[in-house]
């Protein structure tokens, strides 16, 4: 199984990409480490109060799968001075 991530965030406290591209590395860095996934950026790279990353896991059960999602969405929306847009998640055999 495979699960694809799309998530858009607003950073109301960034005031240039410096400040934003800190707290997305260490948003990416914290999903990587922990989840063991792939996460990248994905949109809005030269806009400092918005964000997309994408993420890509892979597990071998569906509810594993899905509670891992759930977990990483949770990290990401209380992640301090962001706020979750919108979260999608696509699955794939």
């Amino acid at each position: 199984m495979i699960a694809g991530v799309r998530i858009q965030l607003f950073l109301p406290a960034c005031q240039n990409l410096k400040e934003k591209r800190a707290i997305v590395k260490s948003i990416l860095g914290k999903l990587r480490s922990r989840f063991h996934v792939s996460a990248a950026e994905l949109a809005y790279l030269e806009q400092w109060q918005r964000a997309e990353i994408g993420i890509a896991a892979v597990a071998n059960e569906m509810s594993f799968l899905s509670n891992q999602v759930q977990a990483m969405i949770r990290l990401v929306e209380t992640y301090p001075g962001v706020e979750l847009i919108h979260a999608e998640t696509e699955y794939y055999d």
